[in-house]
């Protein structure tokens, strides 16, 4: 399978490219991904590969966000690499606008035999759905 280094790589490369099933093969049948903070259109956890690519692959096709790199502010790895603790800031632009967006968060990656076994998501929830156009509706819903 792949190394944690390939694993972030590819990683950062399905989001550029909006791919979920790219993003779907870096995860084990049976993988969690969390997102402890409020993700616009996405629930709290995902739970399989399949439900992964299925949810990636709605939230992108309803966003407006277009990604155009992943820059790292820091990569920890821990426990002899099957564990990565990124802090990265996605930057992109919206379609319809062309304003710029930058979505900062920190990803923790648990890797067992060359796959993604359980990611826990942190993400600027306000910046994601800024970045989306959502911003609106997610001020509406906790109104």
């Amino acid at each position: 399978m792949f190394t944690a280094e390939e694993i972030l790589s590819r990683y950062r490369s399905a989001i550029v490219d909006l791919s979920a099933d790219d993003l779907a093969e870096l995860y084990a049948v049976d993988a969690v991904h969390e997102m402890p903070f409020l993700f616009p259109s996405m629930p709290d956890r995902l739970a399989g590969r399949e439900q992964i690519r299925v949810a990636y692959r709605a939230a992108w096709a309803a966003s407006d966000a277009q990604p155009r790199e992943v820059r790292d502010v820091a990569v920890h790895s821990c426990q002899a690499g099957s564990v990565l603790v990124v802090e990265q800031v996605v930057l992109g632009h919206r379609r319809t606008t062309g304003e710029p967006f930058e979505l900062p968060g920190v990803l923790v990656f648990h890797i067992h035999d060359g796959l993604l076994v359980r990611v826990r998501d942190y993400l600027d929830g306000l910046a994601v759905a800024r970045a989306a156009g959502r911003l609106a509706a997610i001020v509406e819903a906790l109104a």
